[in-house]
C-alpha cells in the first residue's frame, strides 16, 4: 500500500472523531469539526511531528504497537482496524493474540462517565486508554512507550513508585493478583510474542516476580479499596471496581467515592485540577 494512502485514511478518520467524545474540550475556532493532529498524538501516546509525518506520506512504516494506538484513538471498528493495519503493511492481529481493540460500546461508557476516573487495559494489564479524570487522579501516561504502560512492568521494574499506597498485607494480595492474572493471560494467549517477552523481562529483572511466577501463584486482579497521594489535593481512598468486557478480555478500571465524604470532594477537587490543567 502507498503511504500516501495510508496518511489521507488517518486524516480522514481523524476529521470524524469530535473532540468532546474523545474527552477532550472544544474550545476556541476550530477549522474542522475532528480532532486535530496535537490531539490524535496525545490521545495515541505519540508525537505531533510523527502524526504529521504520517499523514503526509512520509512515515510509511509505523510500528503494530503504533498501528494499534492509532486504531483506538481514532475510534475504529474492528474492520477499519484490519483495514489500517494492512494500509500499514501489516497483518492485522490473530486470534492468538492478546486483544487490543476497544468497542465502540466501551468508548461510549466512558463518554458516560465524564466526571470519574476510568482506564481501560488489555488481560495483560498494559494501559489502551484513560479519560481526563483519570490521568488527573493517577497521572499522565502519555509519555510511556512499550512495556511502560503494563501496570505489572511499573510495579516490579519501573523504579519510580506510584502514586497509589499498600499496607504490607495489600501488598502482598495486589503482588500475587497481578501476577496470577497474568499467567491466566499466558495460558490464554501462549503464541503472543510481546507477551512472552514480557514475561521473560519480569521474570529476569524482578527477584520477587521470579518468585511468585515460579511458585504457580493463581489469582485475579479484581475490585477493592485503594489510597492514592495526590501531589496536590492529598491522600484519598476510593473504591476501585475492574469490569470485564468478555469478548475483547478488557479490564475496565473505575474509581468512585462515597457520596458526602471528605474523599468525594477530594476527588472532584483533582478532577476539576485535571480539566483546568487540560484546558490551561
Amino acid at each position: 500500500m502507498a503511504a500516501g494512502e495510508l496518511g489521507q485514511a488517518v486524516r480522514r478518520w481523524r476529521d470524524r472523531v469530535p473532540p468532546e467524545a474523545a474527552g477532550l474540550p472544544a474550545n476556541g475556532r476550530r477549522r474542522a469539526a475532528g480532532l486535530r493532529r496535537e490531539e490524535l498524538a496525545l490521545l495515541a501516546g505519540i508525537s505531533v511531528e510523527y502524526v504529521t509525518r504520517l499523514e503526509q506520506g512520509r512515515a510509511a512504516h509505523p510500528s503494530a504497537q503504533v498501528v494499534e494506538a492509532l486504531a483506538r484513538a481514532l475510534r475504529l471498528s474492528a474492520d477499519e482496524r484490519a483495514r489500517l493495519f494492512r494500509l500499514a503493511g501489516l497483518a492485522p492481529p490473530g486470534p492468538g493474540s492478546v486483544p487490543g481493540h476497544i468497542p465502540p460500546s466501551v468508548h461510549r461508557l466512558l463518554d458516560r462517565l465524564t466526571g470519574t476516573p476510568v482506564a481501560v487495559h488489555d488481560a495483560t494489564w498494559t494501559l489502551l486508554l484513560a479519560n481526563t479524570p483519570y490521568v488527573a487522579l493517577m497521572g499522565d501516561p502519555s509519555a510511556w512507550r512499550g512495556h511502560e504502560r503494563n501496570g505489572v512492568w511499573r510495579h516490579f521494574l519501573g523504579g519510580a513508585a506510584g502514586r497509589t499506597r499498600h499496607t504490607p498485607e495489600s501488598l502482598r494480595a495486589f503482588e500475587e493478583a497481578v501476577v496470577g492474572d497474568l499467567r491466566a493471560a499466558a495460558d490464554r494467549y501462549p503464541a503472543d510474542p510481546r507477551l512472552r517477552r514480557l514475561v521473560s523481562e519480569l521474570r529476569a529483572g524482578s527477584a520477587r516476580f521470579a518468585e511468585l511466577w515460579d511458585s504457580g501463584v493463581v489469582g485475579r486482579h479484581e475490585s477493592g479499596h485503594k489510597t492514592i497521594v495526590h501531589p496536590q489535593a492529598g491522600p484519598v481512598t476510593l473504591d476501585c471496581d475492574v469490569l470485564t468486557v468478555a469478548g475483547n478480555d478488557l479490564r475496565i478500571m473505575i474509581y468512585t467515592a462515597e457520596p458526602g465524604t471528605t474523599d468525594a470532594e477530594r476527588l472532584a477537587l483533582i478532577t476539576v485540577l485535571g480539566t483546568q490543567s487540560l484546558v490551561g
